[in-house]
């Protein structure tokens, strides 16, 4: 039989300060640092074109995600401080977004309704 796929993934785009750089890549190292023992993590880093970053994180269900928000809040705010997250979006299967909507509307995320595919 197979697994039904539950994985979240959180898509985050951040605009960050020229100036504040390379205090941004240090905040990057911090936030593998203290996601590296969750459990329900898949995978995660950072990429980045010049200024924008973004945050490459999967998570085995909602669950999982926010676990992580709550994880790092510390770290995201003071990422906020020298940068702005100028996309959110949000990928998962209706069930799994469904937990996630209300916790994370102040965010303001596009949520992406996982229809076809599969995970291994």
């Amino acid at each position: 039989m197979a697994t039904q796929d539950k994985c979240c993934t959180i898509v985050p785009y951040f605009k960050v300060s020229r100036d504040k750089l390379e205090d941004f890549k240090g905040l990057c190292k911090e936030f593998v640092e203290k996601t590296k023992d969750e459990t329900k993590c898949l995978y995660y880093g950072f990429s980045f074109d010049g200024d924008l970053a973004h945050c490459r994180e999967g998570y085995e269900d909602a669950e999982g995600l926010l676990m992580h928000l709550e994880n790092v809040g510390s770290i995201i705010e003071k990422a906020l401080k020298i940068s702005n997250l100028t996309r959110l979006e949000i990928h998962g299967p209706e069930e799994e977004l469904a937990k996630l909507r209300k916790p994370l509307a102040d965010l303001k995320p596009r949520f992406f309704v996982l229809e076809y595919g599969f995970r291994r």
